[in-house]
């Protein structure tokens, strides 16, 4: 049973019956081809437990962005052939552009205990993202009565779209898969009952898009720290030079709000002491720069802060290495650029060296500790980029939400 006490996939019995499942499949494609299967292994246990338990599984997901309806080169097809492979069995790709036509009517009418089918991409109809009524009523229908619902895309709970919300209001028998289980368990046991001490680290470019997620952590944990580049507002916030760094001149009075609260609160909130400057980004973004470092207060007019220094790594390294919990959502630096990712491998690397539990909030973090070969270090790295830092933000998830309570 999940920390929030949803239905999991090990609390409804599937045998004989047909369950519509909610993967995320959105995988990147060049070409027609699949350049990074994980979010496809990432669905394989929930699919081989229904597989097992003799249900009949009717796959469903989107993939990017169709603008006009049905376009070639967003169709699952390529997810179909590639699932095949690693199921060592057929699924069926039905190829409708409306989702639910003859193909899949037929393809779900053909199955027996164990069979899966893929339906074809569901922003193929606008009504999916609309949440729209007709849509979730023909997905339901073609799963029929006494069926079930399964959703295991995390990556896209934070959306209230026909197939991972609006369904549920025709099947009655729902539950989350181990994906969506797991990603409950430990962002929400992270966040909401945390062994402490609880450090959050938050990075990335703007203050605006972390607005409620720092408010919300101000209430949980016992140190926030922040890097990127929106510790720059917080610095000038605080009355430094910060030279041609970025910021958000808007939100200077919330940040003093803010660096208030911790204060008010007793929570430790750390800003960079020293940051890497340069006197412009690189571009391209991996270009060879000349970099110096210079102390937090005292940068230069000429030069803008790319990247926490190295005194700031140590102070956020030994931060981690006394904490039970951190969780972790933003790079500290422009970490695509090689002499710019120092920062994030150093909180990379501390992370992996620490015995707290880890929790890498999805997005650029997740995309940093992979490409710096700490995966395999972290507890849990979420698949939900946006549906992560909307949990972060304490808000409910609809995708979670409308799965019955066990």
């Amino acid at each position: 049973m999940s920390t929030l006490g949803k239905k999991t996939v090990e609390d409804i019995d599937v045998k004989g019956k047909n369950v519509l499942v909610r993967c995320d499949f959105n995988v990147p494609m060049k070409d027609g081809v699949i350049t990074n299967d994980n979010r496809i292994m990432a669905a394989l246990p929930t699919i081989k437990k229904l597989i097992e338990n003799g249900g009949r599984l009717v796959l469903c997901s989107h993939l990017g962005k169709p603008k006009n309806g049905p376009e070639e080169k967003f169709s699952l097809a390529p997810v179909a052939v590639r699932l095949s492979e690693l199921l060592g069995k057929e699924v069926v790709f039905a190829n409708d552009d409306n989702v639910t036509g003859e193909n899949a009517k037929a393809a779900v009418a053909a199955m027996k205990d164990g069979d899966v089918v893929l339906l074809q991409n569901t922003r193929f109809r606008k009504e999916e993202t609309k949440n729209l009524p007709e849509f979730s009523k023909d997905l339901a229908d073609l799963v029929g009565e006494n069926s079930a619902y399964v959703n295991d895309a995390f990556g896209s709970a934070h959306r209230a779209h026909c197939s991972t919300a609006g369904v549920t209001d025709y099947i009655k028998t729902t539950a989350v898969g181990y994906l969506m289980e797991k990603e409950i368990r430990y962002l929400g046991n992270a966040v909401n009952d945390p062994v402490r001490p609880f450090v959050a680290i938050l990075g990335g470019a703007k203050v605006a898009d972390k607005l409620s997620v720092i408010e919300n952590l101000l209430n949980k944990v016992d140190t926030l720290i922040i890097g990127g580049g929106m510790a720059y507002t917080f610095l000038k916030a605080q009355g430094n030079e910060v030279g041609k760094s970025l910021v958000d001149d808007e939100k200077l009075d919330y940040c003093k709000e803010m660096l208030k609260k911790a204060q008010e609160k007793g929570v430790q909130l750390l800003l960079p002491v020293d940051t890497t400057v340069a006197p412009a980004f690189p571009d391209p973004i991996d270009a060879e720069i000349a970099v110096s470092y210079v102390d937090a207060d005292k940068i230069p007019a000429d030069m803008m802060g790319l990247d926490i220094g190295p005194k700031t790594q140590e102070l956020f390294s030994q931060a981690v290495k006394a904490a039970k919990t951190v969780v972790w959502n933003g790079p500290m630096g422009v970490f695509e650029n090689p002499v710019l990712a120092a920062g994030t491998k150093a909180v990379a690397k501390a992370l992996a060296e620490t015995d707290a539990t880890t929790v890498i909030g999805g997005g650029d973090s997740a995309a940093a500790v992979m490409q710096l070969g700490y995966a395999d270090k972290m507890t849990h790295i979420s698949t939900g980029g946006g549906a992560s830092l909307e949990y972060l933000e304490g808000k409910v998830l609809p995708g979670i939400d409308c799965i019955a309570n066990a």
